[in-house]
């Protein structure tokens, strides 16, 4: 067995978990792995129905993996593991991707910062230059931060980020829906139903590297944007529209 040594950190770093969901990402996750176990004593990769050899890339790693027999999408996978860190005692859960585009190495950042706000949301906020590669990747991202900030009712940068720290308290308080349907839809009602407990959400600032593997982004700018704006639409419906939270919103998007 491959065994990684987690940097030296705190006592009370020990408790938080890595997830890492992955879906036909052979040629990458087991780096991945390997550098997330270096930061994080505790690895979970959750293999999706991968078709590719995914699972078996991970063969004799200290990690803990688990493989869904059919494709349940990334919130099927993502619930799964929140699952297996919370009965292992997790503190909070961290989340990145399992293609490269997420460095292991920043992990650290985000469990400094959890140490400091233990009950604060963490997303991992890419710099708007690395944004900007690709036109309509961008300018969907933009319009999720939009709507997904109107339905919190305060101003979300980067909301489709996947490298994020949850910390426990929020994953035990919220019970989203997590079909295969609403894989990103399910990431952004996460943020909202934070946003609307008065919960801390904080930017942890992070760099993104082009994608490693053969695999396309599973992230369809026109059909999840769709999904996440009816999703929106609903929750305002639902439980109304904070003029204040309005105004904050369009201030934070004018002043991006």
């Amino acid at each position: 067995m491959v065994t990684e040594q987690p940097s030296e950190m705190p006592a009370a770093a020990q408790s938080y978990w890595a997830v890492i969901p992955a879906y036909n990402e052979a040629a990458t996750v087991r780096e991945v792995a390997l550098r997330a176990r270096r930061q994080c004593p505790n690895v979970i990769v959750v293999d999706d129905g991968s078709t590719d050899g995914t699972a078996e890339m991970l063969a004799g790693l200290d990690i803990t993996v688990l493989r869904n027999e059919e494709n349940l999408g990334k919130a099927g996978s993502l619930c799964r593991g929140f699952e297996r860190a919370l009965a292992g005692g997790a503190t909070g859960v961290i989340t990145l991707d399992a293609d490269g585009q997420h460095a292991p190495e920043e992990i650290p950042l985000f469990i400094k910062q959890a140490l400091d706000e233990p009950s604060a949301f963490l997303i991992g906020a890419r710099r708007r230059d690395q944004r900007k590669t690709s036109f309509w990747r961008y300018g969907a991202n933009r319009v999720a931060d939009f709507w997904i900030g109107l339905a919190a009712g305060a101003p979300i940068d980067d909301s489709q980020s996947g490298f994020r720290l949850y910390p426990a308290t929020l994953l035990r308080a919220i019970d989203v829906p997590h079909e295969r349907s609403r894989s990103f839809v399910f990431e952004s009602e996460i943020l909202i139903e934070a946003a609307r407990r008065a919960m801390v959400i904080r930017n942890i600032p992070i760099a993104v590297r082009p994608r490693s593997g053969p695999c396309p982004s599973h992230f369809r700018p026109v059909l999840d944007i769709v999904r996440i704006t009816r999703m929106v639409a609903w929750k305002i419906l639902s439980r109304g529209l904070s003029l204040s939270g309005l105004w904050c919103v369009l201030r934070g998007t004018l002043s991006a």
